[in-house]
């Protein structure tokens, strides 16, 4: 036994694990940017698809019964048409005997394309007023819906009332409106039809001044003067009779192709443009009539009225020429026209007189339109995918808690009978191992509870090469508490698994036991640890690891966690014969069988779930016992618990990934590949990394859909996790008051731990390697008073 001295003089080179230490802290900021990007892309998918459904930022009011006193009667008695060219509202109605057929609400990917079928056999074409929070959801209806010759305009991106918005929030319904039909069909357009609107002598006074500010921006607003009402769904006959103009005169007529069941409108559409034919109409859209207007008042030469009062003033579909949103001059580039007809106008070479409220989107707005179009598409797609996810996690998650309940219950019963034996007792001294690294806080704590032990030991510390005196200080220890039964080995720093080998090699008896240098045992704890071994199958034996230092928030949440999940899930796993992990603070290992499988390996940070495999794979028995307890210091920062669980997740992945074979081996190897390898990649991996699509969901629910059923599905869950906690601890016979902090650790500490999984995910998929972390300590933790 020696101790080594670092040279003098000069400055040492940093060795091997020094240096892999740097490489790791160097690659960890980048990685926990990631994971922190991941969880905001998962965020920012389900508000958007939120905003596309209108669950976020929605608003479902609706004014009616408003004064229109600010509103000009020339306006409320004019036509159905409102532009604002030269700063002067006008109104156009529609000619006579034509009819400007249109459409509210879509696309729906159902009854669109039944609309459009139906316009392309009767060679007619309409104008269609858009959702964008729609368009950009079903892209190709609208690139078919202009390609055939339809005029497309803005029916806001959400289906608000305008009329309740800020200037804002206007601005942003149509500008995101005219992004989406730019990635959609490469157009913007000039016409505009607020949602809840009917005609123009419903305007009031709170929607006039948002008429007036569209005008200004060059948009023509679209009203109906007649209205099939087919969203009542009143039948086919009715919807034809209301969609029919009095004494052949010019219509707007509206009609749905979205927002409901319209299965009415589709078998009334045809009936109904062959009556109109019939009677001598013709359809044109909307830029098409204005188009007629403007020709007839050129030929009406200082007439300048229409019948219903409203001025023509050579009114044009694109409005006055002043800037609209989406970056389109909507007067600028003129009419480009195919031909003037009234008839079903093709989109031809250019934009035809049909379209001309179109303009061709270009630029910045062309490409951010087809960015939208791409991120509506991946949240399309996401969300769906989350949904599934969620569910499977859910029944997972359920399924796992009732594994336990049912598995922990057996498993107490059977081993807490008074019959239940593992064999002859077991009186052999064993060898305990406490392999250290500057634990000078903790290691007279650790020596103190094992001089108590009823069970002959020997006691073999091996100072991983400590810089604080820890070799030192145990051997006083040992000499103050008179114990002649300790060793003090001394190594170069070489990792906990070199020192755990170490005194292996250097253990005089057949069984180790092997703790934390800052874990303290009861009396009893080695006695009822080394039990199972008078059963010659069982080659490893799991203890029951208790938070020492539980009187903190951070220490009651770990102590929750471990009574809960780590014991419960270890009486599952035994019952099951394929126990993942013996913990660091208190396992037992029959020599012969580590020395079998190789001893501690170093390739993996969880040298514990390392050879716990191994273990099985050789065919030894692990098994779990629950009056073999020991109390460890638990991490007392959060900084602290995200390194300490950061090592052990990202182990476990290695530990599984290392042993991957297993699972077409044949015999005990085979049989944990096929049982045990499933059930830790399920329950300790999978379903955590993806539980919080749980809380993301219900935080989504409760802010934008419905607060109350959400709160009660979430108390739901934890009610079902409280009664498995409080089972647990009724097992372990801990004091329940803990379980007071189980909803504050719900909230914070387990999306912490689902952040470390996520982050030890993305360092396994990268191929990051990490060293063995030092976690600082304070030794406060002794044997609770009252044990003897």
């Amino acid at each position: 036994m020696t101790t080594t001295t670092p040279s003098r003089g000069r400055r040492r080179a940093p060795n091997r694990i020094q240096r892999a230490a740097g490489k790791a802290a160097a690659l960890q900021k980048p990685r926990v940017i990631l994971a922190g990007l991941l969880l905001l892309a998962l965020t920012s998918v389900m508000l958007l698809d939120g905003y596309l459904r209108a669950e976020v930022g929605g608003d479902q009011r609706v004014r009616t019964g408003a004064s229109s006193s600010d509103v000009p009667d020339k306006i409320l008695d004019g036509g159905p048409i409102l532009t604002f060219r030269g700063g002067q509202a006008t109104t156009v109605s529609v000619p006579d005997k034509t009819i400007a057929l249109t459409f509210d609400d879509g696309p729906n990917p159902t009854w669109t394309p039944q609309v459009l079928a139906i316009l392309k056999k009767y060679d007619i074409p309409a104008t269609f007023f858009l959702v964008g929070s729609m368009v950009s959801r079903y892209p190709s209806i609208v690139a078919d819906m202009v390609e055939q010759g339809n005029e497309v305009g803005i029916h806001t991106f959400t289906h608000v009332d305008l009329s309740y918005q800020s200037d804002a929030r206007v601005n942003r319904e149509m500008q995101q409106t005219q992004l989406a039909l730019a990635g959609a069909a490469g157009i913007t357009t000039t016409l505009f039809r607020a949602p809840y609107s009917s005609e123009t002598d419903a305007i009031d006074n709170y929607s006039w001044p948002v008429y007036k500010k569209l005008g200004e921006d060059g948009y023509t607003s679209v009203f109906v003067d007649t209205d099939s009402d087919d969203w009542k769904r009143p039948g086919v006959k009715k919807i034809i009779n209301w969609a029919t103009p009095e004494d052949g005169e010019g219509a707007s007529v509206l009609f749905h192709d979205a927002g409901g069941e319209r299965s009415q409108t589709i078998k009334a559409l045809p009936t109904y443009i062959e009556k109109m034919k019939a009677k001598g109409y013709t359809f044109t859209t909307i830029s098409g009539a204005l188009q007629e207007e403007e020709e007839a008042g050129g030929q009406q030469a200082g007439s300048g009225q229409q019948p219903g009062g409203a001025q023509t003033g050579g009114a044009q579909a694109g409005g006055a020429g002043a800037q609209a949103d989406g970056g389109q001059q909507p007067g600028g580039q003129g009419q480009q026209g195919a031909n003037g007809q009234t008839g079903a106008g093709g989109a031809g070479s250019g934009i035809s007189t049909l379209q001309a409220a179109h303009r061709e989107a270009t630029g910045a707005t062309l490409y951010e339109g087809k960015a939208l179009i791409g991120a509506v598409a991946v949240a399309e797609w996401a969300v769906p995918v989350l949904s599934v996810g969620l569910m499977v996690v859910g029944v997972a998650v359920m399924g796992r808690f009732g594994m336990m309940l049912l598995l922990a219950r057996r498993h107490y019963r059977q081993r807490n009978k008074r019959r239940f034996s593992w064999g002859a007792p077991v009186y052999e001294p064993v060898s305990v191992i406490v392999p250290a690294y500057n634990e000078k806080k903790c290691i007279a704590n650790t020596l103190k509870s094992l001089a108590q032990s009823t069970h002959p030991i020997e006691i073999i510390v091996v100072d991983d090469g400590s810089s604080d005196g820890t070799s030192e200080i145990a051997r006083n220890a040992a000499h103050e508490l008179g114990m002649n039964n300790v060793r003090v080995i001394r190594q170069e720093n070489a990792g906990k698994p070199a020192a755990l080998n170490n005194g292996v090699r250097s253990a005089s008896y057949d069984i180790v036991v092997m703790m934390d240098g800052d874990t303290v045992f009861e009396p009893d704890t080695v006695r009822q640890l080394v039990q199972p071994f008078a059963d010659p199958e069982v080659g490893a034996v799991a203890g029951n690891a208790k938070v020492g230092n539980r009187n903190t928030i951070i220490g009651a949440w770990q102590h929750i966690e471990y009574v809960m999940g780590f014991n419960l899930d270890r009486r599952m796993y035994d019952l099951l014969r394929c126990m993942p992990t013996i913990p660091g603070a208190i396992g037992a290992f029959r020599r012969e069988a580590v020395l079998e499988v190789g001893g501690m390996s170093g390739d993996t940070l969880a040298e514990d779930t390392d050879i716990t495999i191994a273990m099985h794979r050789a065919g030894w028995r692990v098994v779990y016992q629950e009056h073999a307890r020991a109390w460890t210091e638990a991490p007392g920062s959060l900084k602290q618990l995200w390194s300490q669980r950061y090592r052990w997740s990202y182990g476990t992945m290695q530990a599984l990934w290392k042993h991957r074979k297993s699972s077409t081996d044949k015999g005990p190897s085979g049989r944990f590949g096929r049982v045990g390898m499933p059930l830790v990649v399920i329950f300790q991996i999978v379903t955590p990394v993806f539980a919080p699509l749980i809380d993301v969901f219900t935080a989504y629910s409760m802010i934008f859909i419905d607060f109350k059923a959400a709160l009660l599905a979430w108390l739901a869950v934890l009610g079902v996790q409280l009664v498995c906690a409080a089972y647990a601890f009724r097992l372990d016979r801990e004091q329940y008051r803990y379980l007071l902090m189980m909803p504050l650790q719900q909230l914070a500490y387990r999306q912490m731990m689902y952040l470390v999984l996520i982050h030890s995910c993305i360092t396994a998929l990268t191929g990051g390697r990490l060293r063995w972390q030092k976690l600082k300590r304070t030794g406060e933790v002794g044997t609770p008073a009252g044990v003897s």
